[in-house]
């Protein structure tokens, strides 16, 4: 990309951050633009990784980047006007605010490079709540099975714990009372009866085996690691920065096993085992895998989808061809075995809430 390319880029993902309730971000992305346009320390800093292929990665990866520097207590003035620091931003502190993230961003950049460098990594608890609906959805139809949980691009390998989160809605709850991770309003309006029904019969399953796979996972346990998965929680959405926490304290109590591998190559070796019910899953990765290596994918999914064993594949991803001037949206997709592909439900990419397709 060239740099115009870069800024554009900044201000695209800027109008995202808008459509989710991050103004804060928003506003940062279209300065930082505007100081990439003028030659200032932001275009500085990205001018070398302007070739990154994938759109909306260089912003995600520079704000995260500064959102750790925050985090670690290295930006106190900036820390000043974020709220995932205790502070706050009044109408009247946007020039203040631009200013301590561009001299963070000046002071810091050999840091920054380093996060430049490295895929973002959003272990989005949310999407638990969707990723649950479908593994009700299969154990219902499959039959209730000790269950294999099957994660491609799982990141730290928070929602392998998924069956361990308390998942909230008008008329129905599922998942342990005492759990740290609460996913309240789950659904918008009702949710869908095939849902309550499983709930009210699975009230829980038996999962043997949490198996995922990363081109670079984190450890949960590891203060980098949490760091990391803390800095791409965006600095206003305090909920989700809870519902990260108490995932962090999950996965101390439930191990689970993340390799570092490509999507394909790992699902290359997956063999469904007789007696169990394999769940293959994945939440807003496609995206960031090269084309020509989801193909592969898919190659290996029609394999398992023709194996003896119960196999399930569910999928939480951003429409294909959403329309750009709505919110951005995701539609939770599960198939059974060799059957069709069925879409049970559509929801917010950070996966609360959700609602019938």
């Amino acid at each position: 990309m060239s740099m115009d390319q870069v800024a554009q880029d900044l201000d695209e993902e800027a109008d995202a951050c808008a459509q989710m309730a991050a103004d804060g971000y928003a506003d940062l992305l279209r300065r930082a633009a505007a100081d990439i346009r003028a030659g200032g320390p932001c275009g500085t800093l990205l001018k070398e990784y302007a070739d990154t292929p994938t759109t909306g990665v260089l912003p995600l990866r520079l704000l995260g980047g500064v959102h750790a520097l925050v985090l670690a207590g290295r930006a106190p003035e900036l820390a000043r006007y974020y709220p995932s620091a205790g502070g706050t931003c009044r109408p009247g502190d946007e020039d203040a605010r631009w200013a301590a993230f561009r001299a963070v961003v000046d002071a810091e950049s050999a840091t920054l490079r380093g996060w430049l460098r490295r895929p973002p990594q959003t272990n989005e608890v949310g999407r638990a709540s969707l990723l649950i609906a479908g593994l009700l959805h299969a154990v219902t139809e499959l039959g209730d099975l000790p269950v294999r949980l099957v994660e491609l691009g799982a990141s730290a390998g928070l929602n392998l714990r998924a069956d361990r989160f308390r998942v909230e809605s008008p008329g129905f709850a599922w998942g342990p009372v005492d759990s740290p991770v609460r996913l309240p309003d789950a659904w918008r309006g009702a949710p869908p009866d095939w849902l309550r029904a499983a709930g009210a019969a699975y009230p829980e399953l038996t999962v043997v085996e949490r198996l995922g796979c990363d081109p670079r996972p984190l450890d949960p346990t590891d203060p980098d690691g949490a760091l990391t998965l803390r800095a791409y929680v965006w600095p206003e959405h305090t909920e989700r920065a809870a519902r990260l926490a108490g995932a962090l304290e999950v996965a101390g109590q439930v191990p689970a096993t993340v390799v570092t591998a490509g999507a394909a190559d790992f699902l290359a070796g997956i063999r469904p085992t007789p007696g169990t019910l394999t769940v293959v899953w994945h939440s807003v990765v496609q995206q960031y895998v090269p084309a020509q290596e989801w193909a592969r994918v898919d190659a290996e999914l029609e394999r398992l989808a023709g194996a003896e064993a119960p196999v399930a594949y569910l999928a939480y991803e951003p429409y294909p061809d959403r329309d750009p001037t709505r919110s951005p949206r995701c539609r939770l997709l599960a198939r059974l075995g060799d059957g069709p592909t069925r879409r049970l439900a559509e929801g917010h990419p950070h996966g609360l809430p959700a609602w019938l397709p």
